[in-house]
C-alpha cells in the first residue's frame, strides 16, 4: 500500500512513530479521529489516489475539533481537506490554509506497515 511520501525533513523532525490503528477502522476517501496524549490527530485515507495523510483535528478557523469529519479532495493535485462547517481548506502536504489566510494547521507524515496506520510525531 503507498503511503504518503514526506519530504526528508519532515522524516528528519519524527522522533517516533504512533500506532494509530488498524487500516481497516479508517474509512475509505475520507478521515478518522484517533487521540495521542492530549492530541486529536485527524487521519485521511485517499483510497482513490491510494495515499494516507494526517493533521491536527482542530480546524483553526473556529477552533472546533472536526477536520476528520472533512471533505477530502484536491486542488491543482495538492491533497485538500475542507472543514465541514465554514468550508476552510487546507493543504495536507504542508498544512497551509488554501484559501489565502494566515492560519494554517499541523500536518504530520504517515506510513502503513503490517496492516496498521503509524503516525510520525516529536517529542
Amino acid at each position: 500500500m503507498i503511503q504518503t511520501p514526506p519530504s526528508a525533513d519532515r522524516l528528519a523532525a519524527v522522533s517516533f512513530w504512533f500506532k494509530a490503528a488498524e487500516v481497516s477502522a479508517f474509512p475509505e476517501n475520507g478521515g478518522a479521529c484517533v487521540k495521542y496524549q492530549d492530541q486529536q490527530i485527524a487521519v485521511y485515507h485517499f483510497a482513490k489516489r491510494n495515499e494516507w495523510y494526517a493533521s491536527q483535528n482542530l480546524c483553526p478557523h473556529k477552533q472546533q475539533m472536526i477536520l476528520a469529519r472533512g471533505l477530502i479532495g484536491d486542488q491543482c493535485g495538492e491533497p485538500k481537506v475542507a472543514c465541514p462547517f465554514h468550508k476552510k481548506t487546507f493543504s495536507l502536504l504542508t498544512g497551509e490554509n488554501l484559501n489565502g489566510e494566515c492560519y494554517h494547521i499541523e500536518t504530520y507524515p504517515v506510513k502503513i506497515e503490517d496492516g496498521y496506520v503509524y503516525i510520525g510525531l516529536r517529542d
